[in-house]
């Protein structure tokens, strides 16, 4: 029977030389075992002031955008055609009965959405000369409440709803403007949609653009005392040495089976 062999790698029982830490032990040679405060936030103070910075701007596009919408109730009110209306003393009816004044209305209201849309998109990135969601936002919902605002404008400020009244109080045989009304509801979104659709066009044809590298910046060498074992071997401080020279696994010469030494 021979003593036990210790690896010359691994120091004996009750040596001062304690294992080596490990990540869990948060060792001066292994980084922290939990993210930083920053890292778990997710953004630094300074991706937060920008991100609110981001968001006040989409605010004032969008309120901007609908103060526009009384230019168009005014450009509606003008440029629609009319729909000429006559009364007989006991009802009221159409004097062109083929004219197309109500789609006519209908189709100036949608073209004046879309070429507003497109200005107010050219205007807000020529303003910025970048793009941003909440910029986007603020062009679609100002859009939309702009479209709103010149519709009830427009059907405000034009001839009286109150057609039989006036029909009564012109007389019969007198013709009459019919009041300026939206029949096709979906001419509210060409202003948000043609506004969004041209501020991206924008963005992606003109926007500014992300300096790409000029070279790759090689990662640091690791720290003496962090590197991985090789495979096949076990780590420093794991309590099993590596297999000695010679040895053909646990049957090997310097084991027996049955667990003794020769």
């Amino acid at each position: 029977m021979t003593a036990p062999l210790t690896p010359p790698h691994q120091p004996p029982h009750g040596s001062s030389d304690g294992p080596a830490p490990s990540p869990a032990a948060g060792g001066a040679d292994w980084p922290p075992p939990y993210p930083s405060a920053a890292y778990r936030d997710g953004a630094g103070p300074d991706e937060k002031a920008d991100l609110a910075a981001e968001v006040r701007q989409g605010v004032l596009v969008a309120l901007a955008v609908t103060v526009l919408g009384v230019l168009l109730g005014l450009l509606w009110l003008w440029l629609a055609p009319r729909v000429p209306l006559i009364s007989d003393g006991k009802a009221v009816f159409l004097r062109d009965t083929e004219g197309e004044g109500a789609i006519g209305a209908d189709a100036a209201f949608a073209l004046l959405g879309l070429g507003l849309g497109a200005l107010s998109a050219a205007g807000v990135f020529w303003y910025q000369r970048r793009g941003g969601i909440p910029v986007v936002a603020g062009l679609a919902l100002g859009g939309l409440l702009g479209s709103l605002l010149g519709w009830g404008i427009g059907t405000l400020l034009g001839p009286t709803h109150d057609v039989a009244g006036h029909a009564r109080e012109l007389g019969a045989g007198v013709a009459f403007d019919a009041p300026l009304e939206l029949k096709a509801y979906g001419a509210i979104l060409a202003w948000p949609i043609a506004a969004m659709l041209v501020h991206l066009a924008l963005t992606a044809l003109f926007g500014p653009r992300d300096p790409e590298p000029d070279d790759w910046t090689p990662l640091p060498a690791p720290t003496p005392g962090t590197t991985s074992p090789a495979p096949g071997t076990n780590p420093p401080g794991s309590g099993q040495g590596s297999p000695l020279p010679g040895a053909t696994g646990p049957t090997g010469p310097w084991n027996s089976p049955d667990g003794h030494g020769r």
